[in-house]
């Protein structure tokens, strides 16, 4: 973190989860563009935070007001979504302009999701209580991946790869969500 950002966080302390500038701070800033995006992406959540009516910090915000700031963000999308009622739904490339709104593209969300949630660990943020990993963030990600898969006919499937003649598959990190009974059901993008 450079100094800028430590006198920032130290004069506004709903920016980050902590005041106190962290022990890493001796070391020579990172100036990666993952880390210049990720410091944007956090920046710009907390404005976003600091807007909202109530202002909320950091550690009170819920996957709800995550949620609220995806479809924030979808005004400035520049993938176009298809309605289903719309002529060229399930095609990759339309012949015709049609009046389907543009919105966030599911891999940039997930990407987003992913430095925010980094982010809200390294200022402090207890990781069983990101609201970044919450269910309803998790669903609401696969609902979008779904559907603009259907929309755009784009396929996001995983990529399989060959090992010794033995086909495996690339997955991330994670264990894969286990499917769970649902109280309700976001529609989104429709």
């Amino acid at each position: 973190m450079d100094l800028v950002s430590q006198e920032h966080n130290i004069k506004n302390p709903n920016t980050t989860l902590t005041t106190q500038p962290s022990s890493s701070s001796s070391s020579p800033p990172s100036s990666s563009r993952y880390e210049n995006q990720k410091r944007r992406d956090w920046n710009t959540f907390c404005q976003y935070l600091r807007n909202h009516r109530p202002p909320l910090s950091p550690p009170s915000c819920s996957g709800e007001h995550v949620l609220e700031f995806l479809h924030y963000l979808d005004q400035f999308g520049k993938t176009k979504v298809h309605h289903q009622n719309c002529s060229f739904f399930g095609l990759l490339n339309p012949p015709a302009p049609c009046p389907c709104p543009l919105r966030q593209a599911w891999g940039s969300l997930d990407a987003l999701i992913g430095r925010l949630r980094a982010a809200y660990e390294e200022n402090g943020g207890v990781p069983e209580t990101s609201p970044f990993g919450s269910r309803s963030v998790r669903i609401f990600l696969r609902e979008v991946r779904e559907f603009q898969a259907k929309s755009r006919g784009v396929s996001y499937k995983k990529k399989r790869k060959t090992v010794n003649n033995k086909q495996i598959t690339q997955s991330s990190s994670q264990p894969p969500l286990q499917p769970q009974p649902q109280q309700h059901q976001h529609v989104y993008y429709v």
